[in-house]
């Protein structure tokens, strides 16, 4: 049996998730479509019947392309489960999440959540709050508007361009110097890797051995490739037919890192005019694209003192 560093640090991810409060949960949202999500232990399904349940306000945490949700918010879990009851789904086709269906649009994907959201008998809350960082925020947007302010209270909204455009994207590759998209976000060989860390990071590593970039490909990006890339052409954000940034009737946070190399910090303020009033953006000093890695303690006292301010 072959050695993987990063199956041990999966392990360590997973238990601090478990000692946060939160198990992994599987279920059918309908005849076509898995999701697998993590969960709070107060939180009912369908298999478990609890002898109590807590009062606490509901946090649907998305997370973004790559890797899944036990390495993206391994450092928020814990200090946002003392406040509040946690969903953190593997979006579909990543981990084990899946469907059958055609839809490869971000906004299924909300749809898909908002369908989770029922199934776990939270259909009827009215405290629902929605974290998501980069395609996560595309996801989350979605779901502020599709369950509106009668159900979602606050929307946080991180290094996520919700202005993205194609010409966006160009300059993305140029920065990057690769020839695609899916060449960036779905490496598929250790100088890939490289570029990709790199653009993410503010302070990337500044060595590391080909071997364990090779790991971190298998265990991370090997999975569901094909569907990964039509994930990445299925984005409506960007095609004007298909997608208008409107103001959100929640408050919003948006949260970004001050040297992000995927998403510059200049359309965050763009993005701020034109989600209206209700948005303020809070910009962390040096981090990139992941400030949540980054700066999570500072990430975490945004957050909070935004999530939980009456």
């Amino acid at each position: 049996m072959k050695f993987s560093l990063l199956s041990l640090v999966n392990y360590y991810l997973r238990l601090c998730f478990s000692r946060s409060g939160l198990r992994p949960y599987t279920t059918d949202i309908d005849s076509l479509t898995t999701i697998k999500c993590w969960i709070s232990s107060a939180i009912p399904n369908k298999n478990l019947t609890l002898k109590s349940q807590s009062s606490k306000p509901i946090l649907l945490l998305i997370h973004g392309f790559g890797p899944l949700p036990i390495w993206q918010w391994h450092h928020q879990v814990g200090p946002l489960s003392r406040h509040f009851d946690l969903v953190v789904p593997e979006l579909i086709f990543f981990g084990g999440s899946t469907t059958k269906s055609s839809s490869r649009s971000e906004f299924f994907q909300a749809e898909s959540l908002v369908q989770l959201l029922d199934v776990l008998g939270l259909g009827e809350r009215k405290d629902v709050n929605v974290v998501g960082t980069s395609y996560g925020g595309f996801v989350g947007y979605h779901v502020a508007r599709l369950l509106g302010e009668e159900r979602i209270k606050k929307v946080v909204i991180a290094s996520s361009d919700l202005l993205k455009a194609e010409p966006d994207d160009k300059a993305l590759l140029k920065r990057a110097g690769v020839e695609s998209i899916s060449d960036l976000l779905i490496p598929k060989e250790p100088d890939n890797m490289r570029i990709l860390m790199e653009m993410a990071l503010w302070r990337p590593p500044h060595f590391m051995p080909n071997f364990v970039l090779w790991d971190v490909i298998q265990e991370m990006y090997n999975d569901n490739i094909e569907q990964k890339m039509e994930l990445i052409k299925g984005i409506t954000i960007g095609n004007k037919d298909a997608f208008q940034l409107t103001p959100l009737p929640q408050e919003v946070l948006i949260v970004w890192g001050e040297h992000d190399q995927i998403f510059p910090l200049d359309k965050a303020h763009q993005m701020q005019k034109c989600l209206g009033e209700t948005a303020r953006l809070e910009v962390l000093k040096n981090t990139g694209h992941l400030p949540q890695a980054e700066d999570p303690t500072r990430f975490n006292e945004v957050l909070l003192n935004f999530l939980t301010a009456s």
